[in-house]
């Protein structure tokens, strides 16, 4: 079957992209992984002893980078709709996350215990139509910061992938009335040319 042209341009640009040729000579699991180490240079020092939810977790980029700052102390749960290979000092659940039955499952792993940091990278499968894919993108993270309220620790993380665009300055607004520091960030291994950026949210609030 013949590719389109639009789909034989992104293949293009994804195999000469620096950062998966990066990922694949280095064993990462994604250029994602380069994303997440970036914002940790930056913004927020991930310690052994933390516990982490990744959201979106496939294909494990950034579940791999969590696991290796805790050095074997602390706790990585992974959450996707689609499956991922195991790695060291990672949980991985299979399921989709805007499912109670996924929630459930989550909710029964963490024991009842609050973590330091949920992160998502979660997206939309995209449709290529604006309101409709920024509409689902916004759905995804309303979901993940309605987890974070009830699983943080308080004084707890929240990093999110989000598309510039509608609701993005209400969500801003959410954001500062629960968390003592919002930042937004774009990564150098974010493409120039993609509405995504990453808001790092720390400081939650909320008191047990």
């Amino acid at each position: 079957m013949a590719r389109s042209k639009s789909s034989a341009r992104w293949l293009d640009e994804h195999f000469r992209d620096p950062f998966v040729r990066r990922a694949h000579v280095e064993g990462k699991r994604s250029r994602a992984a380069y994303k997440l180490e970036e914002l940790l240079e930056r913004d927020l020092l991930l310690k052994p002893g933390m516990s982490i939810v990744d959201l979106g977790a496939a294909p494990g980029g950034w579940s791999q980078v969590a696991a290796d700052r805790l050095k074997g102390r602390g706790r990585v749960i992974g959450l996707d709709i689609l499956p991922m290979a195991e790695l060291p000092g990672v949980e991985f659940l299979q399921g989709d996350f805007t499912t109670e039955e996924s929630l459930n499952s989550l909710e029964a792993a963490l024991g009842g215990e609050k973590v330091d940091l949920v992160m998502s990278d979660m997206a939309p499968n995209m449709s290529g139509v604006g309101v409709v894919d920024q509409d689902r993108s916004m759905v995804l993270v309303e979901l993940a910061l309605d987890f974070a309220r009830q699983a943080l620790k308080y004084q707890g993380g929240f990093l999110v992938k989000v598309f510039q665009g509608e609701g993005f300055d209400a969500l801003l607004k959410q954001l500062r009335a629960q968390f003592n520091r919002v930042l937004v960030r774009k990564p150098k291994a974010s493409r120039s040319r993609s509405r995504e950026v990453y808001i790092l949210a720390t400081g939650y609030k909320a008191r047990p």
